[in-house]
Parts: C-alpha cells; sequence; structure tokens
C-alpha cells in the first residue's frame, strides 16, 4: 500500500500527496515538536518537511516509508534548531540590532519579526542602488547576505564596531530619505 503510494506521488498524483500529509502530519509534528519544543515553529518546520519530502521522494529507496519520513523530519527540525541559535548568537553578539528591531531575546523570533525582516530584506534590495557607495556594501551584506557583523568585519578587515557604526549611519540616511511609503 505505502509503496503504491509513493508511486503515486513520484507520478504528480496530488490526491495521494495529499493522503500522505493526512496519514503522517500528526507522526511529523510529534516529531519535528520534540527537537524545537515550540508549537508555531514545530508547524511551520511540519509545513517545511512535507515540501522536502515532496522534493525528494525521488531518492526515496523503499526502506520504510515512515523511517524515512522521520529521518527527513528529524534532520529538519534539527536544522531549523541550529539556524535559530546562530540567529540568538548573532543577536547576543549585537544588542543594538536586537533592541533596535524589536526582536524578543527568547532565542527563537516570532514569525511576525521574521516576516518583517524579509519584506525589509527585499525592499532594500529593490532600492539598494540609490544608496551611496560609502552605505551600499555594508547594507548588501548585512541584509541581503545576511553575513554577521564578525563576518562582515572579517572581511573587511575592521573592527566589529566599525561595522557596528557603519551600519549605524547607514540605517541613519536610510530613514532620512526612505518613506515608509515608498515602499508600498
Amino acid at each position: 500500500m505505502e509503496q503504491a503510494l509513493v508511486e503515486k506521488v513520484k507520478n504528480g498524483s496530488d490526491h495521494a500527496f495529499r493522503v500522505l500529509i493526512e496519514k503522517y502530519k500528526h507522526h511529523v509534528f510529534k516529531t519535528v515538536y520534540s527537537i524545537l519544543r515550540n508549537q508555531k515553529d514545530a508547524e511551520d518546520a511540519s509545513q517545511e518537511v512535507f515540501v522536502k519530502i515532496y522534493t525528494s521522494l525521488s531518492q526515496y529507496e523503499n526502506q520504510g516509508l515512515k523511517t524515512w519520513i522521520t529521518r527527513v523530519a528529524v534532520n529538519h527540525a534539527i536544522d531549523c534548531k541550529r539556524k535559530a541559535a546562530r540567529r540568538h548568537e548573532e543577536m547576543e553578539e549585537n544588542p543594538e540590532y536586537t533592541a533596535e528591531a524589536g526582536i524578543r531575546r527568547e532565542g527563537l523570533r516570532s514569525v511576525e519579526a521574521m516576516f518583517e525582516e524579509k519584506q525589509l530584506r527585499l525592499l532594500v534590495r529593490r532600492r539598494l542602488g540609490e544608496l551611496p557607495e560609502s552605505h551600499r556594501k555594508v547594507i548588501y551584506d548585512y541584509y541581503i547576505e545576511e553575513k554577521s557583523y564578525k563576518k562582515m568585519a572579517e572581511e573587511q578587515q575592521v573592527e566589529v564596531k566599525t561595522i557596528e557604526t557603519k551600519l549605524y549611519r547607514a540605517r541613519l540616511w536610510m530613514r532620512k530619505h526612505w518613506k515608509e511609503e515608498d515602499f508600498r
């Protein structure tokens, strides 16, 4: 039965994939939640797991579907946890950024803050050419490339404090010259 379901999904059957999701959604959620320990993050990660399952089903080799799905879920949850820990470390290194962005300090950021940051990144990318040359690189590296202050300082062979100052000045320029309605 499982093999037939997998073959149907591989052949592009949306219905078969919905059946697979229904069959394993609780198991995937419990697996992911056991690692992330946050309901909202586990819900988001569970959806991402099913996207990964769909895109990598061609690699499935009939070794037990539930076992394979569990492995995909565990690996994805661990990746999510590592990313959150890295973000947390960067925020700890840069308390100015944390306070300025209004991000909660409890490790994982709220969905709203993540959405706002993604939107800001998209808007900045669109308007990057308008920035003075002195601000463009630091804004690009931080918002588009998502580099840490430390990484940027290493690349530019300057102190972290210099990067903080450059970003502060670039943000001031953006606040002064760009109005919120410009981004709509």
